[in-house]
């Protein structure tokens, strides 16, 4: 059995965006169609980040030896990894803020449709930031995943939040979630 590769995190992103869009459809009439949809997709990009950033890269990994994993985080900022890894000729720098962007911006238009969306949206922004912080714990404890825990891409990743949360930002004129809002019964 395939515990990893591209194939299994496709295979996740997709069930995770059935997923969505079955939350979609039972919030829409409650919510309006662009909050179940921000709602939805924010939903989506999270399970979408967990599998990029959890799963191991390559279905052969096998268990990495206590002895062998690293105990501690690199602190090499933009260290030696940045170009390693390629997709569609963007490094691993540029991936790991383009991971979050999508995050970014369904929080704030996802939170957009309440007044205490001045509070919920930095907050949700920092709960970005903290989700970054624990997938980097995580891939420091967890030595089957063959992952490494680098401070380059939580500062990567926070950069793409907030990215994304700026665009989001501009996004809500023209997407107005609050449309939406329905009158309590």
């Amino acid at each position: 059995m395939s515990t990893g590769g591209a194939g299994v995190m496709v295979l996740g992103g997709l069930v995770a965006g059935a997923l969505a869009v079955l939350l979609v459809l039972a919030t829409r009439r409650r919510l309006g169609t662009a909050s179940a949809v921000s709602i939805g997709g924010l939903c989506w990009s999270l399970a979408a980040i967990a599998l990029v950033t959890l799963v191991p890269t390559r279905p052969d990994v096998g268990v990495v030896p206590a002895e062998g994993r690293s105990e501690s985080c690199s602190w090499d900022y933009g260290g030696p990894t940045g170009a390693a890894f390629e997709v569609l000729g963007l490094d691993q720098r540029a991936l790991n803020v383009l991971l979050f962007v999508p995050a970014g911006v369904f929080l704030v238009l996802a939170v957009g449709r309440w007044r205490s969306a001045l509070v919920l949206a930095p907050a949700g922004l920092g709960l970005l930031a903290a989700y970054s912080l624990a997938i980097e714990l995580v891939q420091l404890q967890l030595a089957r995943l063959d992952r490494a825990c680098d401070v380059t891409d939580l500062v990567d990743n926070v950069l793409g939040a907030g990215i994304g949360f700026l665009l989001g930002l501009a996004l809500l004129p023209a997407v107005r979630p609050w449309r939406g809002r329905r009158a309590p019964h």
